[in-house]
């Protein structure tokens, strides 16, 4: 269900420190040590991408203030919600009691070295917070997610989670989600009849686009962490979401997919002017 949603900006002292890139005051240098300068310069893309990369970790950071001793934590994968789990295998070491559920391999393998203690949701009921990352948000805090291609578990970790937190820079918030490819994780067997009847409930919600079964780096098809396939569709603009959602659910080929309606109740978006968090009414 769709909720109104309110945005407050927060101010980090430390983005000013790690964002600053002024150019300093010109002085007469000899040729031969500008190139030498020239050489040990930062390239902007890279500057951008460490000022970006730490805005993120601020995010994380602000996520963890909601985490309190005896919490059960559902852990998200990608490259923010990476930090999370980091910062807090920190608050572990330092004597934090909390317990996680990994919403991945990688993620499980990351809370191991980071020291934080597992267990799995056959073990335990529900889940007091969930942390995650996002491929896309809308402005009521739906969101596409898969592009790492952990949905099912990132899913089902989300959907027995009391409340969660959705961690990204502000470039995923957008005013309608498709942009971002949909992952749909599908069945091997009868994978064309699956992708027909994909087909017709992008006609019946009023979207169209290519899909394309996702191919790992080596070229050969990407298996999920459940043996499964993913089939990215290109929409460009999902007008019902929670509409398509609901058509997806009804396909029996099709496992699961990015669409996460009605889960997230907060995000904390990253930016250059901070970190602004927005929050379901």
């Amino acid at each position: 269900m769709r909720g109104s949603t309110a945005a407050k900006v927060v101010n980090c002292g430390q983005i000013g420190r790690m964002a600053l890139f002024l150019p300093a005051k010109r002085r007469y240098m000899p040729a031969r040590h500008r190139r030498s300068q020239d050489r040990h310069r930062i390239p902007p893309e890279h500057r951008l991408h460490v000022s970006m990369d730490g805005l993120k970790r601020q995010a994380a950071g602000r996520a963890l203030e909601f985490v309190a001793d005896g919490m059960k934590l559902g852990l998200g994968t990608g490259s923010t919600a990476k930090h999370f789990v980091e910062l807090l295998g920190m608050r572990v070491r330092a004597g934090l009691d909390v317990i996680g559920v990994p919403t991945s391999e990688a993620t499980r393998a990351d809370a191991v070295r980071c020291g934080i203690p597992l267990t799995t949701l056959d073990d335990i009921d529900r889940l007091d917070l969930t942390v995650d990352g996002a491929d896309e948000i809308d402005f009521g805090l739906n969101l596409i997610k898969g592009g790492g291609g952990a949905l099912l578990r990132e899913k089902i970790v989300a959907a027995a989670s009391d409340r969660m937190i959705v961690i990204a820079d502000d470039s995923k918030w957008v005013e309608v989600l498709g942009r971002f490819p949909l992952p749909i994780e599908v069945i091997p067997f009868g994978m064309a009849a699956t992708r027909r009847a994909i087909g017709r409930a992008f006609a019946e919600s009023g979207v169209s686009g290519q899909m394309a079964v996702r191919k790992a780096r080596d070229g050969h098809v990407f298996v999920t962490d459940g043996g499964h396939w993913i089939v990215d569709a290109h929409l460009e603009r999902i007008s019902d979401a929670p509409h398509l959602a609901r058509l997806l659910n009804a396909i029996p080929g099709v496992v699961e997919h990015g669409l996460f309606i009605g889960l997230a109740s907060t995000a904390m978006l990253a930016g250059s002017q901070g970190i602004r968090v927005v929050e379901r009414r």
